[in-house]
């Protein structure tokens, strides 16, 4: 079952948190924490990690349950310097046992920088993972969870090289682990510098990797979100994360497509999952793409409406989970992109009241569509019970 609560925290920061936990005793964790008062971006980052400290003590775990933590800022290419600076954000500390994520997309006022952190807290096995440069490789039983953050390259200046340079480097990662983008690959984040001019590169080029690993419409593609922002490095036009498991049996993963509400999306070219879900012995795991305002048919719905478009990319979401036998309130964290941060409050105001137990994070990122106001991306846990399969 997930327990949701907003912490009061002395720091001028808002906590939220969500923990699941199954059968096996295993717990999984997520945090969000945005600070709430004006400050320097310094002073912020240390009021983030600070509460971040507490909230871990309180909870009665530590740092060695990480396994993620993504910063959102407002101006990487002038905060990485102070990111890097920070033991809890630089990938090469003792108190960053975890995978390391910086996002160029500025939380919601007042925040320049903003927390999403996840951890796995095992009562039995104490986690073992295995990092080197900007990945980080846990194993569990007989599968293990790859994490890679911050990939780029600035070989060629267009956006579609970079794509491919990223895709195709990725792949050669996964080769190294006996894995593959078709069987392995579960979730992708991909961050494009000016989404309304460069995204387009990126389709092209994952369309051409997709086709080259036998990724099509006829099997099937990899959950995603594709969004505005990037990294601190001013010349990658593209930056990706990516989640991925060797050893999940086939019949562990599930895709998912409402295809009464949502269009399949290689109806407006490009190749990416709706949802995926990937089962266990005690608990299911939904990633839910970034989803918007669209229909069966891929168009775009209540253009110029951003409450409204609210409204369908909440309908859309709940159909999604509701294929893979979820329901809204068994989602972990929310993230919430807006092209226009001036609907900032309006958007605070309708998921306070019809979601306030969700951890939720609200970041400044255009959609890959102009039209697209908003886009809200989930990971939802429920229980299973499937004694067959591995174990998470």
């Amino acid at each position: 079952m997930i327990t949701n609560q907003q912490v009061h925290s002395t720091l001028p920061v808002s906590v939220q948190y969500s923990l699941f936990q199954g059968k096996s005793g295993v717990k999984e964790l997520h945090i969000i924490i945005c600070p709430n008062q004006y400050g320097t971006f310094q002073e912020q980052l240390n009021q983030v990690t600070q509460a971040y400290r507490n909230l871990l003590t309180d909870l009665d775990t530590d740092l060695n349950s990480s396994v993620l933590r993504r910063f959102f800022c407002s101006d990487l290419p002038n905060q990485a310097d102070v990111l890097k600076a920070n033991a809890y954000a630089n990938s090469r500390t003792s108190e960053s046992p975890c995978a390391i994520s910086w996002v160029n997309q500025a939380p919601a006022h007042p925040a320049k920088v903003a927390l999403w952190a996840y951890h796995i807290i095992d009562p039995v096995t104490e986690l073992a993972p295995v990092k080197t440069n900007t990945s980080l490789s846990l194993s569990r039983g007989e599968l293990t969870h790859h994490w890679d953050t911050k990939l780029y390259s600035i070989r060629a200046d267009d956006s579609y090289s970079q794509s491919r340079d990223i895709l195709e480097t990725y792949c050669q990662r996964l080769d190294q682990r006996n894995a593959t983008l078709y069987d392995h690959c579960i979730r992708t984040w991909f961050y494009v510098k000016d989404v309304d001019t460069q995204y387009q590169g990126l389709v092209d080029a994952r369309n051409h990797i997709f086709d080259q690993e036998g990724l099509t419409a006829d099997t099937h593609y990899i959950a995603s979100t594709g969004i505005a922002g990037g990294l601190h490095e001013t010349k990658a036009r593209v930056a990706m994360d990516a989640y991925a498991i060797s050893g999940v049996r086939p019949e562990q993963i599930e895709f998912i497509s409402a295809l009464d509400h949502l269009s399949p999306t290689q109806l407006y070219g490009v190749a990416f999952e709706r949802a995926t879900a990937v089962s266990y012995q005690d608990r299911k795991h939904i990633f839910v793409s970034g989803t918007a305002s669209i229909d069966w048919q891929g168009k775009i719905l209540h253009e110029g409406d951003v409450l409204k478009q609210l409204d369908r990319t909440l309908e859309n979401i709940e159909a999604l989970l509701t294929q893979a036998s979820a329901k809204m309130s068994d989602n972990n964290v929310f993230i919430v992109y807006l092209r226009d941060m001036a609907d900032q409050f309006a958007i605070q105001e309708q998921l306070a009241l019809r979601h306030p137990d969700i951890p939720t994070v609200f970041v400044h990122a255009p959609v890959c569509r102009p039209g697209w106001l908003i886009e809200i991306e989930s990971i939802a846990t429920v229980v299973a019970d499937k004694p067959d399969l591995p174990f998470f």
